[in-house]
């Protein structure tokens, strides 16, 4: 028999706040691709790749997708665990409120679909006129 819905809504619901600060061994990473088995390749915010477990926690409760950004607790230097170099501890889902937060990476900057020069696009502009005199 599955969690009931009471515990997927309060695991849900906490990965919505942001912690108020980080430990030396937490930091904010963006997700890459699923591996399998609970394992993600995720970004460092130097551009280098781990790979993280996924909390126990969180299995079958809440998806992550590509490109997601996670809050990941690395194994220290000496640990036995090979395979993984972490955790994944949380989840960001309300990504606006942990952006707002002072541990978050400068070197994941928001981008935006749309480009900021409007001469490359014409999308919701008049046609060029005819007349000359115009």
């Amino acid at each position: 028999m599955g969690k009931p819905r009471r515990a997927m809504m309060a695991e849900a619901e906490e990965t919505l706040t942001p912690p108020d600060t980080l430990t030396s061994t937490q930091s904010i990473v963006r997700v890459i691709k699923p591996e399998g088995n609970n394992v993600y390749t995720c970004e460092l915010p130097n551009k280098n790749t781990v790979q993280l477990e996924l909390a126990q926690r969180f299995r079958n409760t809440i998806w992550i997708r590509r490109g997601g950004f996670v809050l990941a607790e690395r194994y220290p230097a000496d640990s036995e665990e090979k395979r993984v170099a972490g955790e994944i501890v949380n989840i960001v889902r309300d990504e606006k409120l942990w952006r707002k937060q002072a541990y978050w990476p400068k070197e994941f900057v928001k981008t935006s679909a749309f480009s900021d020069s409007e001469d490359e696009s014409n999308v919701g502009k008049m046609p060029p006129s005819d007349s000359e005199d115009e």
